[in-house]
């Protein structure tokens, strides 16, 4: 009797992981075809670039120049570099860099972005901002500046295009459920 109950035991358990593993793979398959997408026209008062991404400086600085934004936060750069650095990299770009871009050398992380992206809202009173990152890297970044950042701000995602590798997509939606998961056991 003892067997059969064990047998039974170890049957459920393995429907109770199967389950698991299929609503993990649902999830990712989720996750991926609906990645995050550029904004429209939409004015706001601020854009904020994350950095660590192809293309996010440049549009962000599109956005200024197209006057969908007033003033642009560059959020994570390394600490040595600097407007000059950033304008001789993007062609065109020293004017606007002179006069609208800050640059925050503090952030090493999503969430320290949110947090610092909150003090710089603050200081300049505004009450509207275009986030900027790649598609792959939205879901959880919108997360993180919802969380940090509740509703005392609009918020716009504007995601930039890319072509994400499956490792890329896979390491992302992992970041997102295990942020997530700590989120809720409050970790």
């Amino acid at each position: 009797m003892d067997g059969v109950a064990g047998i039974a035991g170890s049957i459920v358990i393995l429907r109770i992981l199967s389950f698991a593993v299929l609503l993990y793979a649902l999830g990712f398959m989720l996750f991926a075809v609906t990645l995050g997408k550029p904004a429209d026209g939409t004015r706001t008062d601020a854009a904020v670039v994350l950095t660590g991404g192809a293309g996010r400086l440049e549009h962000g600085l599109e956005v200024l120049r197209k006057r969908r934004a007033a003033r642009l936060l560059v959020s994570g750069t390394d600490p040595s570099v600097t407007k000059f650095d950033l304008a001789a990299r993007v062609p065109r770009s020293a004017a606007v860099m002179r006069c609208c871009v800050d640059l925050d050398s503090t952030s090493v992380d999503t969430r320290s972005n949110a947090e610092e992206t909150g003090r710089w809202l603050d200081q300049h009173r505004y009450r509207s901002f275009r986030l900027i990152t790649s598609d792959w890297h939205m879901r959880r970044a919108r997360y993180e500046f919802e969380r940090v950042l509740g509703d005392r701000y609009e918020l716009i995602p504007d995601a930039i295009r890319t072509q994400p590798s499956f490792g890329v997509l896979f390491g992302e939606y992992n970041k997102y459920l295990l942020r997530r998961v700590a989120i809720f056991l409050e970790m």
